[in-house]
């Protein structure tokens, strides 16, 4: 399996602090991935059907509570000790925090690129450390991280500028973005984290939390293309199937998969 990409899904959004429904959303991912609709080859030529290159070892259904929340880092891990790099379906925003404990006990400190609305720095939301509000906050905190960097930011309050100041992270607001494209650069090797909701709600609508003014996809594809660094893994997160429109955003996350998967696999 070395070097293979692993597709996994974390079936788990109990730390979600607005809506329910991101746990069902790896199955619903696959199924758009290999949909009559589309085809399964990314635009760098990768073609995801039965590559010996590509593996799937399904869902993980999370049971709540704090233990087999911060079990995911397990399930990781397996992946990473088998020698593969695992690309994750979410499943919240919650489940990078573990995820991203098995990949510093496996890589060390790595550098992160993390597409987003929200930076995801609270030090705690409604009481919960654990909220999908907070997992780069404790990345940081437990010196997970080498270089935070988090771009399509376009919620930026008074207390994550704070905590942003506090850890170091470098932060591209969206309305930046605008007139100057963020171009990847990094030394050493990278974890990928997107939230879907980096996107404006009108690609992609099936999203817990709507903020207009977001990424378009193409936007983000051309970001993903230019990465010349080892890819360590990647999270694919906060899809909500309750909110989508003709499974949209569905398709929109299997484009992820594609495009972000073959960028793991050429890197490699």
């Amino acid at each position: 399996m070395k070097n293979n990409l692993v597709l996994i899904g974390i079936c788990s959004d109990e730390n979600s602090s607005f809506l329910r429904g991101t746990a069902a959303a790896p199955p619903l991912i696959r199924e758009a991935l290999f949909s009559d609709a589309s085809n399964t080859t990314s635009e760098s030529g990768v073609d995801f059907r039965n590559n010996p290159r590509i593996q799937d070892v399904g869902d993980r259904l999370i049971a709540n509570g704090e233990t087999a929340y911060l079990g995911i880092e397990s399930h990781i891990q397996e992946i990473l000790e088998s020698g593969g790099k695992p690309l994750v379906l979410g499943g919240d925003h919650a489940i990078s925090y573990p995820v991203l404990r098995a990949i510093h006990h496996h890589h060390g400190p790595v550098n992160l690129l993390h597409f987003d609305a929200h930076t995801d720095l609270y030090n705690e939301l409604d009481g919960n450390r654990y909220s999908h509000a907070c997992p780069f906050a404790r990345m940081m905190e437990d010196g997970l991280l080498k270089r935070l960097v988090q771009v399509g930011i376009r919620t930026l309050t008074a207390h994550q500028q704070e905590q942003a100041a506090r850890f170091g992270v470098e932060i591209h607001q969206m309305q930046s973005l605008v007139h100057t494209p963020f171009h990847p650069d990094f030394d050493g090797p990278l974890y990928i984290s997107f939230d879907i909701d980096v996107f404006d709600p009108a690609f992609a609508p099936g999203i817990s939390h709507y903020e207009p003014g977001g990424m378009s996809v193409r936007e983000a594809l051309t970001i993903i293309q230019q990465i010349s660094n080892p890819i360590v893994g990647a999270d694919i997160v906060e899809y909500n199937p309750r909110r989508d429109i003709h499974n949209m955003t569905a398709f929109v996350a299997a484009k992820l998969v594609k495009e972000i998967g073959s960028r793991i696999l050429l890197n490699s």
